[in-house]
């Protein structure tokens, strides 16, 4: 799903250390867009998402859409990053539709090489967990999905941004959700190995190592209304989370604006006990986990050692950190059911 790696965006450091934002241009009208997006499409597919079963469906996928008038170009990525390259050549050609077929890494990598632009994103479910596919109730099945997406319609969404400590990384883009502290640790410490041939395994089996020896250092969560010390905070643009875990239920892709879960606790046994109220939806009313929605916050760490932050599933850097709202980022072609629900 791609690993870390140093990352051009369309907003410099100075400008986002300003607090400066990089504002997309304006869409043209929603049909047109829709008309030009089924003439010329890139499908950029991460290989290890579609060997065997998965590459003959892609081909279905490929022919389905192919007679709903999108034709498409097979692109491949061949190392962590080169999803990004490829969607940047995709707007500095013109082209108005790019598919991904990978996980949320690879995602990750396009939208940052989309952000800004007018090219639409579209997406074929594959990879570990697919956080995109759950929120938008794309099937697994590669070609029931391609004709989800030959009826979706494209919407203009905003993009949330991390400004990591500058010799950690560059900022990032992301499309769903973000997280520092002890999500944060277990992305760095995966081993992408592990992740390769375990697939959603070893983000449990790296979770479990990481409630054992992590030592849950706080930080401040600051925002224009509220401000607290936690030891976990998960940024959401989505109502999933990862795996079978919807944590942020009230974020919404149409809507500019994150909702924030912060956890106040320290201790590893409480982290484990939230669990149960996952699976239940029970979790709001637990004394050490706050929700409450933002357009931007800043996290500054209070006891010593590193607290690493991940963005849709990718390492990106460490705190002290701000994540914000950058408003008309993207065009994604959303399925109808999924574009209804966001006028909710």
């Amino acid at each position: 799903m791609g690993g870390y790696y140093t990352m051009r965006v369309p907003v410099s450091e100075q400008d986002a250390r300003a607090g400066r934002t990089a504002v997309a241009p304006k869409r043209s009208g929603g049909a047109r867009q829709l008309g030009a997006t089924k003439r010329d499409a890139v499908l950029i597919a991460n290989p290890r998402a579609g060997s065997g079963r998965r590459a003959h469906q892609l081909d279905e996928a490929r022919r389905m859409l192919a007679s709903a008038g999108i034709e498409t170009e097979l692109q491949s990525t061949g190392a962590p990053g080169h999803a990004a390259d490829l969607a940047r050549e995709a707007v500095e050609a013109n082209r108005s539709l790019v598919i991904i077929c990978g996980g949320d890494g690879t995602i990750n990598e396009a939208v940052n090489g989309l952000a800004g632009s007018q090219v639409a994103l579209a997406v074929l479910p594959a990879g570990t967990a697919n956080v995109l596919a759950k929120e938008l109730s794309l099937p697994w099945n590669l070609p029931r999905a391609a004709a989800r997406i030959a009826r979706a319609e494209p919407r203009r969404i905003a993009l949330g941004l991390a400004v990591p400590e500058p010799s950690s990384g560059p900022s990032r883009y992301f499309l769903s959700v973000a997280g520092a502290g002890v999500d944060g640790a277990l992305v760095h410490a995966l081993d992408p190995a592990e992740k390769l041939h375990t697939g959603i395994f070893a983000y449990w089996l790296e979770g479990m190592r990481q409630l054992r020896r992590y030592n849950f250092p706080r930080f401040r969560v600051s925002t224009s209304a509220k401000e607290l010390e936690a030891t976990l905070v998960v940024v959401g643009r989505t109502k999933h989370y990862g795996g079978p875990f919807r944590i942020t239920t009230e974020a919404n892709l149409a809507r500019p604006e994150f909702e924030l879960c912060a956890v106040t606790t320290r201790k590893a046994l409480r982290f484990i006990g939230l669990l149960p109220k996952l699976w239940t939806g029970s979790i709001r009313r637990d004394a050490d986990v706050r929700f409450w929605k933002t357009t931007s916050l800043t996290c500054t760490p209070v006891d010593e050692g590193p607290i690493y932050i991940q963005v849709d599933g990718e390492p990106a850097g460490r705190l002290p950190a701000e994540f914000r709202i950058v408003p008309d980022a993207l065009t994604l072609l959303m399925p109808s059911q999924s574009a209804s629900a966001g006028r909710d």
